[in-house]
């Protein structure tokens, strides 16, 4: 298995090491709620995506890539459950709960539950703000 040191990349050196980590659960909810390490690295990894990294691209996006060096590879992850969760993270870093209807279906249809949905939003909220008001501090 392969290491990489992240935190040297400038692309996501301002990710690596965002607190975006579930609130509390009670013993009882956590397994209802929780999301695993993998999980929460796709939806921290996804604050760096922008809402066009979930239309797919065009022919001529492909052939840009692949003249500029990209070779046309999809921006989607191989792993269809991680894909809706990448998706929904998306969505929710960008717009909190107003994600279309159909998105919530697919991460729904894959698996996970609304628990863990809005556990992730609430996440991503909580790690929003505190990335706002470092900012704010440092201004």
């Amino acid at each position: 298995m392969a290491y990489l040191h992240f935190s040297t990349d400038p692309v996501l050196s301002p990710y690596v090491g965002a607190s975006v980590v579930p609130p509390a659960a009670t013993p009882k909810k956590a397994a209802a709620t929780g999301l695993t390490a993998l999980e929460w690295s796709v939806v921290a990894l996804a604050q760096g995506d922008r809402l066009s990294s979930l239309r797919e691209p065009s022919p001529l996006s492909i052939a840009l890539g692949r003249v500029f060096g990209r070779g046309g590879r999809s921006q989607n992850l191989a792993d269809p459950r991680l894909e809706a969760l990448r998706r929904m993270a998306v969505f929710s870093w960008h717009r909190g709960f107003a994600v279309p209807t159909h998105e919530l279906t697919a991460f729904l249809r894959a698996g996970f539950t609304t628990e863990q949905y809005e556990t992730m939003v609430a996440s991503i909220g909580a790690a929003a703000s505190d990335t706002q008001a470092k900012r704010h501090r440092h201004h």
